[in-house]
């Protein structure tokens, strides 16, 4: 056919540079054409008709694809395509431009491809989010290896193809340059591989609440990237941690005590030692009144009673035998006010215990755990405990120890002075 308009040319005058140039030019024409009617066809019918199948669809992916306009860049790939068939038949009479097209076209189509790649990934990635099994397994850090694979085997072939060189001799000559690589992506490859291993052993998840206190961490996991863990702190403030710093320092992951159902409560109250004291008739006559410790009460002293009957001890002084301590009787009140408290999780470790007495007293600790494990529900929970254990103290004939205050010392100063004034007023 071109043979032929050739010839027709040639023989109406034109010379055969002559013809040829404008075969070309029509050519292109007709060529440009083609790459406009499937411009239209792919962005104006296509798109359209995938565009209205997803919203249809029930899946969610679809949508996920429609959303980072994969369609849009998968029709971008027709033009270079076209592009690069064309090119020979348009240009066969100047065989010199055929490369140089042909070349740009694939430059063309490998931007797109890698643009493509990106846009899908992200796809990809945020359909995955939306299942709970991204929570257990983050996508984030392999989605960003494979776009930095892509990203990276894009340029090279894009420089090649520039350079007029195969791509094959860039990446034979990357081994030289192996130490120069790893020292640019080492934060890269580290978070990587922390990466594999923080999703392989599933120490961390996003949600999760963790410290790590040489980061100022403490909050709960935003998001784990290749390089990154971010965690939102409590005061809303954000900190940055290298992935690899959770592997190699260690960190605190409270997510055991979230799945288990139970916070612990741990509080100490310190008892003034000089206050504790056996428990004589008048004080045990008072506590029968409290219900909690009735049954306690009747249970403990026959069997106190037994034991200094059996062992023919002389219960006119009190050192002798057994017998009940105002402390003793307060903890056991502890033990029974925390059993039948409703959000105190009974299955779980469950202790009232004395600790080492120190220069500032005796330590009664609390060690057992609420069911509810909300952070305000929790506080307001151990503080109404507190105030219960605090108020009731002086019913048992205890004092809790603190430091003296300015306040103390002050009325201490008082008592000094106005007894010095009685002395002199007496001695008057």
């Amino acid at each position: 056919m071109l043979d032929f308009l050739l010839d027709y040319l040639q023989t109406h005058g034109f010379t055969p540079e002559n013809a040829r140039l404008i075969l070309t030019v029509l050519m292109v024409l007709l060529g440009v054409f083609v790459l406009a009617i499937a411009e239209v066809v792919t962005k104006r019918v296509l798109l359209r008709f995938l565009s209205a199948f997803a919203a249809r669809t029930l899946t969610r992916l679809d949508d996920m694809l429609l959303k980072h306009e994969v369609f849009r860049w998968v029709a971008h790939l027709v033009p270079p395509l076209l592009l690069y068939n064309i090119a020979v038949p348009v240009l066969q009479f100047y065989p010199d431009l055929i490369g140089f097209v042909q070349s740009a076209a694939t430059l063309y189509l490998t931007v797109i491809v890698i643009l493509l790649s990106i846009r899908a990934l992200d796809a990809v990635q945020e359909y995955y989010n939306t299942h709970r099994i991204a929570r257990r397994l983050p996508l984030k850090s392999f989605i960003q290896v494979l776009k930095t694979a892509i990203v990276t085997i894009g340029t090279v072939v894009v420089v090649a193809k520039l350079l007029g060189q195969s791509p094959v001799v860039f990446f034979s000559g990357i081994g030289a340059f192996t130490a120069i690589i790893i020292l640019i992506f080492k934060d890269s490859i580290l978070g990587f591989v922390a990466g594999i291993q923080l999703s392989t052993n599933d120490l961390v998840r996003v949600g999760d609440w963790i410290e790590m206190p040489k980061y100022g961490a403490d909050g709960d996991v935003i998001d784990i990237s290749l390089v990154t863990v971010s965690v939102q702190n409590w005061d809303k403030t954000i900190s940055t941690i290298p992935a690899y710093a959770l592997i190699s320092e260690g960190f605190k992951n409270w997510r055991g005590m979230s799945d288990s159902g139970g916070r612990r409560i741990m509080r100490s109250i310190m008892i003034d030692m000089q206050s504790v004291r056996f428990c004589d008739r008048e004080m045990l006559g008072k506590l029968q009144g409290v219900q909690l410790l009735r049954d306690y009460l009747d249970t403990r002293q026959q069997d106190i009673d037994e034991f200094n009957r059996r062992s023919g001890v002389d219960t006119a002084n009190p050192v002798n035998g057994r017998r009940m301590t105002n402390l003793g009787v307060f903890r056991a009140y502890l033990i029974a006010y925390l059993r039948q408290h409703p959000k105190i999780n009974q299955e779980m470790t469950f202790l009232v215990r004395h600790l080492q007495p120190t220069e500032t007293g005796i330590p009664v600790q609390i060690y057992v755990f609420c069911n509810d494990i909300v952070w305000p529900n929790y506080e307001a929970i151990q503080a109404d405990i507190m105030d219960h254990v605090l108020a009731v103290l002086p019913f048992f004939g205890l004092r809790v120890f603190q430091v003296p205050s300015g306040g103390d010392i002050a009325a201490a100063g008082r008592a000094i002075v106005q007894l010095a004034r009685s002395g002199e007023q007496g001695g008057q």
